[in-house]
C-alpha cells in the first residue's frame, strides 16, 4: 500500500472528496498514477475473518483475525473498512458507512447499556528468505480456522464475556413456499438465518446495540446458531434468489445451556402473480449489472480483472460517457442486464457543479393486458443515497407519478466504491386498465440531483401479472 506521505501535496492530489487521492509522485514508484482511497479497502462483516499484509524482503506477515462477527453492528452484510495507509490494520466494531444515520447508536435518558467487543486475535508469521510469501497467507487462513473453532475464548476474565456454558443453541429448518415457482415447498438452500434484538422486518440491518448470530442454511434448509448469548431475540432471514425478508412470528428466549429447536419454518416471499419479466438477480447487490472499466487516469491496479471491479474510483462519471445524450433504455427480451443495465442510476452533470436527475426506461410488450386486473412491479433496491425514485407508466410527464419513494437513503455507496448498502423493497400497483396492447414503457426517474453521488442501485426488478394474465 502507499505511504501516508504519498497522500500529501505535492506527492498526492485530492480528488472529489478528501479520502480519494491521486498519487502523482509516490515514494514507491510503482504506485504512480493510482488512486488511493480507504473505501477501496473493505468487505462485508461475514467475510472479515482475517486480513493483513505480507512483505517480501524478508517474508513476514501481520494478520488480524476476528473469530466471530457477533459483536459487530448491522449483521453479516454490513460493510467495514479493513485497512488504511500506514500501514494501519483496522478493527471496526461499529460505523454508519453504507447505512447512514439509521445505524447510529441512540440512547434514551438513563438508559443502561453495555456490550463486549472482541477479543481480536493478532497473528504474526514469517518464512526463511527466498520462500513464497503467499504461504504466509495460507498459514493465516489456517490460524483463522483454529480461532473460529476456539470461540468463545475461555481466558477473558470479565463477567460480561459469556463463556460457552453460558450460551445456548437455536436450530431449525427453513422452507420456501412460492406457488408461482413451485407447486411444492422447497428447502431454503443457502438461506441466511440469524438472531438479533427484537424489531421489525429487516431491522437487523441497522441494529447496533445488541449481539447478532448468523448462519447459512444447508441444502436442506437446516440451520444451527451456536454460542448464542442469553437474551431475547427475533429470528430473521433471507434467501438468495428470492426477494423480501423473513421474520419468525415469535420471540426466542435463550438461556445458558439451552438447545432450542424451532422446527420447520415457512418463508413466503412477496409475490401476487406470475413473472412477466425480470431484470437482475435477487442477491441484495448490484454486482450482476454492468460495471464499467475505470477512467485510465484513476485506476487502481489491485482491482483490474478482479471480482470487486466496482471498487475503482470515479465509475459514476462513466455513465454520462456511455449515455451522453439520452438515458438508459432497456428492452425486455432483447437487452441483457449484464451488459445493458448500468450498475448505478446516478445523476448527469450539466454544468459546473450542476447535476440533473435521470430517467431510465424499461420497454416491454403485452399482447392482451388484463384491463380488470392489477399488475405488480417489485423494485428491490441494493442501496440509495439522498434519492427519490419515481415510477411512471407510458407517460414521462405524468403528475403525480404512479409511485414515489420520497427522499430515501444516506448510504453513500456510490462514492464509497460499494455495490450495496441497505436493502429496500417496494411494490408498485399498476392498474391493468393503464396498460396498452403492444408496446409499454415503465419510466424510472431518480429525481434528486444535488451531487454526483446521489442515486440508487437496483438489486432486482420484476413485473408480476394478475393470475389470468398472458404476455
Amino acid at each position: 500500500m502507499p505511504l501516508p506521505d504519498d497522500r500529501k501535496p505535492p506527492r498526492g492530489e485530492a480528488l472529489a472528496y478528501p479520502e480519494a487521492v491521486l498519487l502523482l509522485d509516490p515514494i514507491e514508484p510503482g504506485f504512480k498514477g493510482e488512486v488511493d482511497d480507504k473505501y477501496q479497502y473493505g468487505c462485508e462483516s461475514k467475510d472479515a475473518r482475517v486480513h493483513g499484509w505480507t512483505s517480501t524482503d524478508p517474508p513476514i506477515g501481520l494478520w488480524q483475525i476476528s473469530p466471530t462477527e457477533e459483536f459487530r453492528s448491522g449483521g453479516p452484510l454490513k460493510q467495514f473498512l479493513t485497512s488504511h495507509v500506514g500501514p494501519t490494520t483496522l478493527t471496526v466494531f461499529h460505523s454508519a458507512h453504507y447505512a447512514g444515520e439509521d445505524m447510529v447508536v441512540k440512547f434514551g435518558g438513563n438508559e443502561p447499556w453495555k456490550k463486549v467487543f472482541g477479543p481480536i486475535f493478532i497473528h504474526l508469521n514469517s518464512l526463511p528468505e527466498g520462500e513464497d510469501p503467499l504461504r504466509l497467507w495460507q498459514n493465516a487462513k489456517e490460524q483463522m480456522m483454529t480461532e473460529v473453532q476456539s470461540w468463545p475464548y475461555g481466558f477473558p476474565a470479565s463477567e460480561d464475556f459469556l463463556k460457552s456454558d453460558q450460551r445456548g443453541t437455536v436450530s431449525g429448518r427453513l422452507i420456501i413456499r412460492e406457488r408461482f415457482v413451485s407447486d411444492e415447498s422447497v428447502p431454503a438452500s443457502g438461506a441466511y438465518v440469524g438472531l438479533a434484538l427484537p424489531g421489525e422486518l429487516g431491522s437487523w440491518q441497522t441494529e447496533s446495540k445488541g449481539y447478532q448470530f448468523w448462519a447459512r442454511a444447508d441444502q436442506n434448509g437446516s440451520f444451527s446458531l451456536n454460542n448464542v448469548h442469553s437474551g431475547n431475540y427475533s429470528l430473521y432471514g433471507w434467501v438468495p434468489n428470492f426477494i423480501g425478508n423473513y421474520q419468525y412470528n415469535h420471540f426466542i428466549t435463550v438461556t445458558p445451556g439451552s438447545d432450542i429447536n424451532v422446527g420447520e419454518l415457512v418463508f413466503e416471499p412477496p409475490r401476487d402473480g406470475p413473472t412477466l419479466w425480470e431484470i437482475g438477480i435477487p442477491d441484495r447487490t448490484a454486482a450482476e449489472f454492468y460495471v464499467p472499466d475505470p477512467n485510465p487516469k484513476y485506476i487502481n491496479k489491485l482491482y483490474v480483472n478482479h471480482s470487486d471491479r466496482f471498487r475503482q474510483y470515479g465509475l459514476w462519471e462513466r455513465y454520462a460517457e456511455l449515455y451522453p445524450d439520452k438515458d438508459l433504455v432497456y428492452t425486455v427480451g432483447l437487452s441483457d442486464y449484464r451488459k445493458d443495465w448500468f450498475f448505478a442510476q446516478v445523476t448527469r452533470k450539466i454544468g459546473d457543479n450542476k447535476y440533473a436527475g435521470t430517467t431510465w426506461k424499461i420497454k416491454f410488450q403485452l399482447d392482451s393486458p388484463d384491463t380488470h386486473g392489477t399488475y405488480r412491479l417489485r423494485l428491490a433496491l441494493a442501496t440509495a443515497h439522498a434519492a427519490e425514485l419515481q415510477v411512471r407508466l407510458n407517460d414521462a410527464q405524468a403528475l403525480p407519478p404512479l409511485f414515489t419513494t420520497g427522499l430515501i437513503g444516506r448510504d453513500n455507496t456510490i462514492a464509497r466504491h460499494g455495490i450495496h448498502g441497505l436493502y429496500r423493497l417496494y411494490t408498485v400497483d399498476i392498474p391493468g386498465s393503464e396498460l396498452v396492447v403492444g408496446n409499454n414503457t415503465i419510466l424510472l426517474t431518480q429525481a434528486s440531483s444535488n451531487s454526483p453521488f446521489v442515486g440508487i442501485m437496483y438489486d432486482y426488478i420484476r413485473l408480476e401479472g394478475p393470475l389470468t394474465s398472458k404476455m
